[in-house]
């Protein structure tokens, strides 16, 4: 896979532990609505238990490469242009994210945007690759400030 953010990959490169494929377009509004939360989601996984990857099937190398740098992202994004792996995933409708255990497999499929890093998607996330393998921890948000500036 051609990176647009970082050097080429193979999938192959990623077996070994739970990755999360996310496949999204630059024109997909949906698309680029839930890519912070796939930022986010990846920054939750302190362990680096799971890998989150972008797959862009842009035409236009050029228009997903511009669309990376003005959301500042972080996780590694690749071209599909050749639509391979969309097809290999049965990416009929943009977004797709793919859930995939360390072994390889499929485990997943989610069609339409989301959250990722909401409550509902970390369940979904840890139901689907296993408690074992995943720890993901949502952001905690403070619900009151002692005077030391200490959160309860």
């Amino acid at each position: 896979m051609r990176g647009l953010n970082g050097p080429p990959r193979k999938l192959s490169d990623f077996r070994g532990r739970p990755l999360i494929i996310n496949v999204w377009a630059s024109w997909c509004g949906p698309c680029r609505a839930e890519m912070a939360s796939l930022e986010r989601l990846a920054w939750l996984d302190e362990f680096g238990y799971l890998t989150v990857i972008g797959v862009s099937t842009d035409d236009y190398f050029e228009r997903a490469e511009a669309l990376l740098e003005a959301s500042n992202a972080t996780i590694s994004h690749f071209i599909d242009s050749r639509l391979r792996i969309e097809h290999m995933l049965g990416a009929s409708r943009l977004p797709l994210t793919v859930l995939i255990d360390a072994d390889g497999r499929v485990i997943e499929k989610v069609f339409g945007a989301r959250e990722w890093d909401s409550q509902e998607a970390l369940k979904l996330i840890s139901n689907a690759l296993g408690r074992h393998q995943v720890q993901l921890q949502p952001v905690r948000t403070a619900s009151k400030t002692d005077a030391a500036g200490l959160q309860r």
